[in-house]
């Protein structure tokens, strides 16, 4: 099964590029002859029928921008964090399973094979897609077993941790868990519940862009 529907978060806390980000937000920096973002939508398109993107620092122009890429909708999340628009906009009524994805992850993702392992594991509330750690880039390191994480932690290394890819259903979560508006919170709330699993299918490709060297480690 095929799965419809696709959220690129391009607001949250993350650190801004100086001095690039004065100018544009960091998911309109350039990139490819494009900018991250419209590289990621662009990417799967082929695949997702409905794309969602949340915009927050300068989220006018961010807006435009996606919208010239015809996406499906478009969440305001300034001022709050990554995990809000789960529990505060109408894609909490959504019960069946959304790709997550960050607009700074550049990545190349087999998502028919994603979406068929998370059915294989039985549709769970979350299934977080791991990476095999990257020097010089942090991550919430993956402990666990039979795909079913136990433990989420930077003080401990493993040999996987996240990359910012999800799968999710948004109102099983809802239905699960205390509102919050940061997905670490939700996470620890699905470990207690064996509701948080991890893929054996990984990204070919992956990485992470927060600051000015690492977009010049990935050009």
């Amino acid at each position: 099964m095929k799965i419809k529907n696709a959220v690129i978060m391009a607001a949250g806390r993350g650190m801004r590029m100086m001095p690039l980000t004065d100018i544009v937000p960091k998911a309109m920096i350039p990139y490819k002859g494009s900018t991250l973002i419209a590289n990621g939508i662009d990417k799967i398109r082929k695949h997702i029928e409905h794309i969602y993107i949340t915009v927050g620092y300068k989220g006018a122009l961010l807006a435009q921008h996606v919208i010239e890429h015809n996406v499906t909708g478009i969440f305001n999340t300034e001022g709050k964090d990554n995990a809000w628009w789960l529990f505060n906009t109408l894609l909490k009524e959504l019960d069946e399973p959304v790709f997550v994805l960050t607009c700074d992850n550049v990545i190349e993702l087999n998502f028919d094979l994603l979406a068929h392992e998370y059915y294989e594991l039985g549709e769970p509330a979350c299934m977080v897609v791991p990476v095999t750690p990257v020097s010089g880039l942090d991550g919430d390191y993956i402990f666990g077993a039979d795909n079913i994480i136990n433990k989420l932690t930077r003080a401990e290394k493993s040999n996987i941790y996240c990359s910012g890819i999800q799968v999710l259903n948004p109102a099983k979560i809802n239905r699960l868990v205390d509102r919050c508006d940061n997905f670490y919170k939700v996470w620890q709330q699905l470990i207690t519940l064996q509701e948080l699993y991890y893929s054996n299918t990984y990204p070919s490709e992956w990485y992470a862009v927060d600051t000015v060297e690492q977009l010049q480690r990935l050009k």
